[in-house]
């Protein structure tokens, strides 16, 4: 970004440098981030984060890289269910309520959609990860 100050009736262009966060080691795929794997650096990347606190406990989606840039697609929220856990299909239409057991076929974090196996039936459904883990099935 380029701004013009003036300086004794003279124009000089000058550019702005923000600070981007950078991991200090290898941050694997599926990693919670902790507050001392971060850094700052001066320089601005575009979709770049530019707050550490922001990227406390998220979860990497992707290895990020010593030095390099984080940007905010790399990371989101921690998954509460992964691939083949059993967890709880909730299908709930007042007055009518059904649990059933089911198993993940993915991974997903709460407000997710993943597909599910239910057991019982061996029929695959898809379903939205709640925020106590379990799968509301619409």
């Amino acid at each position: 970004m380029r701004f013009l100050i003036l300086i004794a009736s003279l124009l000089v262009p000058v550019v702005a440098i923000a600070d981007t966060v950078v991991p200090t080691r290898t941050i694997r795929a599926k990693e919670i981030i902790a507050a001392n794997d971060l850094e700052t650096k001066p320089q601005k990347v575009a979709g770049g984060v530019s707050d550490t606190e922001v990227l406390v406990g998220l979860e990497a989606r992707v290895a990020l890289y010593p030095g390099r840039p984080i940007r905010a697609t790399d990371v989101g929220p921690p998954a509460l269910v992964d691939r083949n856990d059993l967890v709880v299909l909730i299908f709930d239409r007042q007055p009518l309520s059904i649990t059933a057991e089911g198993r993940a076929l993915g991974r997903g974090a709460a407000g997710d959609r993943i597909r599910v196996m239910n057991l019982s039936s061996r029929t695959t459904i898809s379903g939205v990860v709640r925020p106590d883990g379990n799968i509301e099935v619409k």
